[in-house]
């Protein structure tokens, strides 16, 4: 039904898009012919701005994977580096939620663990809404950030990484079936807000799956065993991107070699300090605004590796 509403409803844009398209002619060819300027100029500009309503529809199209449509898991890890990458990744962080309410999803924190003086070492978004895991899931890899750090008396240039994975939620008739053999449970005392019985009770759930070495904790609900639920969740949501992405670097392999598209690799560069520059070394798609970025302007960098992930080749821009 979901499948039906959403092709219903792309149907009836490109009518509408082509009784527009067609009314629009019609002024230009009336307004030619009776010598009224003014129509044709009104008429050009409504097909100038169809025109980019109809760029970002394709974008839109792009999102055909199987489980794009679904809601998203995004996870947020510091690098090696302490304090100075532990606030990178909050500011990751801050930045993703940012993008999301900006989109109207809504954003929930599974999990979070701070960092002792500033920042995070991680922490996993649930981002609900219509596309997220499509709109996301280039977002995957190492983001590296250049500046003055602010935790450094002497003022000195540092250099701080962190890694985001994104995985797609699913439905629960999808089947996956896990082994009781290949997985490990450890329960431990969450951290964080919460209140007190968060901070007395051996709540927070932490899964790892041994044959993939995949990780998930979740600390966010009252009890373990509500910690546990969402957490058996969140593992067979990752098993299942981990076999799509299986499947999607296989049919990608030689585009890959071209186009040097790799999971998990440096994707982009956040400078502050000397110069202003946020650049994609997938695509060489670049903003001279790292501020605008940082509060979740990254709509051109996604559409630009979703461009790429789909036809290949270097889709060069400006952000």
């Amino acid at each position: 039904m979901r499948e039906r509403q959403m092709l219903d409803e792309k149907i009836r844009r490109i009518r509408e898009f082509e009784q527009r398209l067609e009314e629009n002619v019609e002024l230009i060819e009336m307004g030619e012919a009776e010598g009224d300027e003014e129509i044709v100029a009104e008429a050009e500009e409504a097909i100038a701005a169809m025109r980019e309503e109809l760029s970002k529809l394709e974008i839109e199209s792009l999102l055909s994977g199987e489980a794009d449509a679904n809601n998203a898991y995004l996870e947020i890890h510091a690098g090696a580096g302490g304090t100075e990458s532990q606030d990178w990744a909050s500011m990751l962080m801050r930045m993703y939620v940012r993008w999301a309410q900006a989109r109207g999803y809504k954003v929930e924190v599974v999990e979070e663990s701070r960092g002792e003086e500033a920042g995070i070492k991680s922490a996993t978004l649930h981002i609900k809404g219509h596309n997220a895991y499509g709109w996301l899931k280039t977002e995957s890899g190492v983001h590296r950030l250049v500046r003055i750090s602010p935790f450094d008396s002497s003022a000195r240039r540092h250099t701080s990484f962190a890694s985001v994975w994104v995985y797609p939620e699913i439905d629960d008739n999808i089947e996956i079936e896990i082994a009781d053999s290949d997985v490990r449970i450890d329960t431990f005392r969450a951290s964080g807000a919460g209140g007190q019985h968060v901070n007395t009770t051996d709540s927070a759930v932490r899964i790892t799956h041994i044959p993939t070495g995949i990780v998930v904790v979740c600390q966010n609900e009252r009890s373990q065993h509500q910690n546990r639920a969402q957490a058996w969740k969140m593992l067979r949501a990752r098993l299942y991107e981990h076999e799509l992405r299986k499947r999607e670097e296989e049919a990608m392999k030689e585009q890959e070699a071209k186009t040097d598209i790799g999971w998990g690799h440096q994707i982009r560069s956040y400078v502050l300090q000397p110069y202003q520059l946020v650049k994609d070394l997938r695509t060489g798609v670049e903003s001279t605004s790292p501020d605008a970025v940082l509060d979740g302007d990254l709509d051109a960098f996604i559409e630009a590796a979703l461009a790429q992930r789909v036809h290949g080749g270097k889709e060069k821009g400006e952000g």
